[in-house]
């Protein structure tokens, strides 16, 4: 999958007419997360630059209201979906009406275990072991806490497998026990950081370093450590979220994987049309033949994730993705550029 990033050339010359009468559908599981609104933007603007019409659901992490609204916007009658899944099992149904009505899917940053959906994500195996890496490095032995995703997102998943990978000679030796362990419903915050606190009362706050597996439960595990006077032990998330860099910025967080959300809406956007116009999955470039974990063949395309640290936070402010001040606020005498 080293092709370049982007669409073949034929889909490119396709002429915005083509597109005018166009709408795709996005299927949300939850607008709670800072991220999703970027991604929003990225996806309209692709869109809005052919021609198409975007139209939107919020299953409010429900994954029996995604249903229904999958439903809805094929009703509406939707040329091509792009679905973010709550729950990727639950989701099942949907993928077949659509594939009844002949309505092509994007599974968006989620796997979607269904050869007739195209996966588009980031690496997220190698987003754990960037998480991994940077509070190993940190924190090389000791008592760690993985703080996982959904149990319902495979993604959760594929992060631990790869943040397992940097730790596991550690773990073997001894010189890392791992003292708790838990996934977060829904990887809302709260249920992170309280799946924290308790780990922290059952281990009476003897703990070196988490490895948390997105920027929101590193947000609720610092909160907790934070009540323990425990803030700045080595806290790993992803997503650049802008708290999350600015926990960064402040010493609270090690790390955030950055999947630029502006990358993957925009080829998201792109592939969703160029599949509605007869494109086939093989023509996307960068895409390529994968071998889901369940064992189904699958067309995919995996973005590179950058690690954000305490060393190279001018990266996010170069690129635009967040300004100076907002990394900055509360920050004194801070790593550059804070400092």
């Amino acid at each position: 999958m080293n092709r370049i990033m982007g669409l073949t050339a034929a889909a490119v010359l396709m002429s915005t007419a083509a597109y005018a009468e166009m709408t795709v559908g996005v299927s949300w599981s939850n607008f709670q997360e800072e991220r999703w609104k970027t991604d929003e933007a990225a996806i309209v603007g692709a869109l809005d630059a052919a021609g198409a019409t975007y139209i939107s659901a919020d299953a409010q992490s429900s994954s029996g209201k995604q249903l229904s609204d999958v439903e809805s916007l094929i009703a509406q009658g939707v040329d091509a979906l792009i679905i973010l899944a709550q729950d990727t099992q639950a989701i099942g149904p949907a993928i077949a009406a659509a594939a009844d009505e002949g309505i092509p899917v994007v599974a968006y940053d989620r796997l979607i275990e269904d050869s007739r959906a195209f996966y588009l994500t980031f690496d997220n195996v190698e987003v754990g072991r960037m998480q991994a890496r940077a509070v190993f490095g940190a924190q090389p032995s000791g008592n760690y806490v993985m703080i996982k995703g959904s149990p319902t997102d495979p993604n959760a998943d594929f992060l631990r497998g790869g943040q397992q990978e940097i730790i596991e000679a550690a773990v073997a030796s001894g010189d890392i026990k791992i003292v708790g362990e838990a996934y977060t419903d829904g990887w809302l915050p709260a249920n992170a950081q309280r799946n924290m606190e308790q780990i922290l009362t059952a281990n009476d706050n003897k703990v070196d370093a988490v490895v948390a597996s997105n920027d929101g439960t590193a947000g609720g595990v610092v909160a907790a450590l934070t009540a323990q006077g425990m803030d700045g032990i080595p806290v790993s998330g992803q997503d650049g979220d802008h708290a999350a860099l600015n926990r960064v910025a402040k010493g609270t967080q090690t790390v955030s994987v950055w999947k630029d959300a502006r990358a993957l809406g925009k080829a998201a956007g792109e592939i969703a049309v160029a599949l509605a116009g007869g494109a086939t999955m093989g023509d996307v470039d960068g895409s390529g033949s994968w071998t889901s974990p369940g064992g189904t063949t699958m067309t995919a395309k995996f973005l590179a994730p950058v690690p954000v640290t305490a060393e190279n936070l001018t990266v996010v402010v170069d690129a635009g993705w967040i300004t100076k001040d907002a990394l900055c606020q509360g920050v004194s005498n801070g790593p550059a550029p804070c400092n």
